[in-house]
């Protein structure tokens, strides 16, 4: 019996001695420092930049016309058609621009016979006048049908030579090598002279076009870099130059245009591919601006504070100011690079308390 008791009282005595250790173990982990999650402070990353959706344009784009009216009787090119400076794109039936060119010929011979006879006319009455057989009122007359022969002439050369040149405008060709971008007319439509017959746009530049509303228009400003990329090519990210701020806005939509241009545009960039444009935000490029959780603000006696974390691994509190409110953060004033902010539990932290931290630069 007396070693039943004894065994009970080891094996009491060793169930003291693991609780007391228990309790030291819990103890101990007691004073650790509390865990907290934290931040650290970069303005660089904090700046705000609104994206807008872009265009890829050629920065030289031209309206062809013909000079001439008249029926189109061939269409050699169609919307996305390469062509080569020279190359005919669109002819017009010549036929009535062959009659007119014959017509003046004819009008300039005629005019060309009148004007012989009055030059023999005025030559003979010369004569006459010089041997006192007529009188100087009949050889100004003779001269003043010269003259009016001679006008006739010159002006149905003129006619003639401009019937002549229609010839050649009866054929509309690119001015520079490019891409068709639109065409407005088809096969036996009739044309009025002047009337925009297809768009050309030049490949040897291209820029991107963008729309920004009246009210982000001063972020747009001339010799400014902005961050674009393309979805046609993904991972392809380039630096573009804000190169022309439209003067007005758009009557309907109340937007500038505004083309940035492309110092090192990719190979495999084409025309009308759609583009992000990133263009930085004049309201946030104040240095001392931030970004941090919603959750990191502190609001004691209407001041609104963050926790930071001083070199000691102690908190303090610092007043802030906030200049917006976003989705689960703000943007706010009164902080300095590098420091380190609680961003979760702030309702839960004292002045001077010593915490632990795993930090995350954002």
């Amino acid at each position: 019996m007396s070693k039943v008791n004894n065994l009970i009282s080891l094996l009491v005595a060793i169930l003291i001695v693991f609780s007391l250790s228990g309790c030291g173990e819990e103890q101990k982990i007691a004073h650790k420092p509390p865990l907290v999650k934290t931040m650290v402070v970069n303005h660089s990353d904090s700046v705000n930049k609104n994206v807008y959706a872009g265009v890829v344009r050629g920065r030289y784009e031209s309206n062809l016309s013909f000079q001439v009216g008249g029926r189109i009787l061939s269409r050699n090119v169609q919307a996305g058609s390469f062509v080569r400076a020279g190359d005919a794109l669109i002819t017009l039936d010549q036929r009535d621009v062959i009659q007119q060119a014959t017509q003046g010929d004819a009008q300039m011979a005629s005019r060309a016979a009148e004007l012989e006879l009055a030059k023999s006319n005025l030559s003979r009455y010369q004569e006459l006048y010089d041997a006192d057989a007529v009188s100087a009122s009949t050889l100004e007359q003779y001269q003043t049908n010269y003259n009016v022969a001679l006008a006739a002439y010159e002006n149905a050369k003129a006619q003639a030579a401009q019937s002549h040149n229609a010839l050649d405008y009866a054929y509309l060709t690119a001015n520079a090598d490019g891409v068709v971008s639109d065409v407005f007319v088809e096969v036996g439509q009739v044309v009025a002279a002047g009337q925009t017959a297809l768009s050309l746009v030049q490949a040897k530049e291209l820029e991107v076009e963008i729309y920004v509303p009246e009210n982000y228009i001063q972020d747009a400003i001339i010799g400014n870099n902005a961050q674009i990329n393309f979805w046609a090519i993904p991972g392809e990210n380039i630096t573009g130059v804000i190169r022309e701020v439209s003067p007005t806005a758009d009557a309907a939509s109340r937007t500038y245009a505004v083309r940035l241009s492309l110092p090192n545009p990719p190979q495999n960039l084409k025309l009308g591919m759609t583009a992000s444009v990133s263009l930085l935000s004049s309201d946030y490029a104040s240095s001392d601006l931030c970004t941090l959780p919603l959750s990191a603000v502190y609001q004691s006696n209407n001041q609104t504070q963050v926790w930071t974390v001083n070199e000691d691994n102690k908190l303090e509190l610092k007043n802030i100011s906030v200049e917006e409110f976003g989705d689960n953060e703000v943007r706010v004033k009164g902080l300095s690079n590098g420091e380190r902010v609680v961003t979760a539990g702030v309702h839960n932290l004292r002045v001077g308390e010593e915490v632990r931290f795993k930090g995350e630069d954002l």
